[in-house]
């Protein structure tokens, strides 16, 4: 089993860790109600997404 022969110093760890972070979620403002939603996601309070229906807002399920 390989060992290390040296200790891994805090600045050579974390310059490996740098691309290990969480991105913060993208939204957008909605034309129609104007609440913000998820991009290409489809908007829970009219059930719309580009442009057409696509779930009924009051039961949830695919139209």
């Amino acid at each position: 089993m390989g060992v290390p022969k040296r200790k891994t110093s805090k600045a050579r760890r974390d310059k490996r860790r740098t691309h290990q972070k969480l991105s913060t979620p993208s939204f957008v403002v909605d034309s129609v109600t104007g609440e913000s939603r998820r991009p290409h996601h489809v908007d829970p309070v009219t059930g719309m997404y580009k442009g057409r229906q696509v779930i009924d807002p009051d039961t949830g399920k695919p139209l």
